[in-house]
């Protein structure tokens, strides 16, 4: 039995000022679902989170939606939740991360904001404290990602990230390329919460 059953993806509620970042959240949503896999995300059904969930239901795939009572109207709407094939509302956002993290396997973060990277950051940091071993990856599209590993770089540099094999995460430019980069990253199913992210860029 393969390791990743579902994966988690961070992303905006907006769809951002390039049509491309809605565009490659429906070519990831399709390869998702057309992998099997299952897709755990905010619950939001605007921006880049509706983009990629709608686009796994198109394809016939299952989504998971994650998400904190006071995001309901603002992010979506109790009756387009529905739609959802399962939904959990969790009473804040500490819990909401804690839900998304138990139940997934791999975690990608397209672009987005200071929520999506405040949720990538806090999972690469969980990796580099020894809590997850999980494939974490990231959709650069267009380069969006850019200044995050140029950042990742100084502070190595500079002697603060003295396991940066703990903490670089896949850095995926092509978003068709994702889904084969995290299943070949997936540990052996024996070692599904023993084994590191591969660190590479593709």
């Amino acid at each position: 039995m393969r390791t990743i059953q579902s994966i988690c993806v961070y992303c905006g509620s907006s769809p951002g000022s390039d049509p491309i970042y809605l565009d490659s959240a429906k070519v990831l949503g399709r390869a998702i679902a057309q992998a099997g896999i299952r897709l755990v995300y905010g619950g939001g059904t605007r921006g880049i989170m509706g983009a990629v969930s709608d686009a796994v239901i198109e394809a016939g795939g299952s989504v998971t939606g994650i998400i904190p009572r006071f995001l309901i109207d603002m992010e979506a709407t109790e009756s387009e939740l529905t739609r959802l094939d399962e939904l959990v509302v969790t009473n804040d956002m500490h819990e909401r991360k804690h839900a998304m993290f138990e139940r997934s396997d791999a975690f990608v973060a397209l672009p987005g904001g200071i929520g999506t990277l405040e949720e990538l950051i806090e999972i690469m940091t969980w990796s580099q404290l020894g809590r997850h071993r999980k494939p974490i990856a990231i959709a650069n599209v267009n380069g969006f990602w850019d200044p995050l590993s140029a950042l990742l770089d100084h502070m190595r540099g500079e002697g603060f990230i003295h396991t940066a094999h703990q903490v670089r995460p896949l850095v995926v430019d092509a978003v068709a390329d994702l889904v084969p980069a995290i299943l070949a990253a997936a540990p052996p199913p024996e070692r599904a919460e023993g084994e590191e992210a591969v660190i590479e860029r593709l």
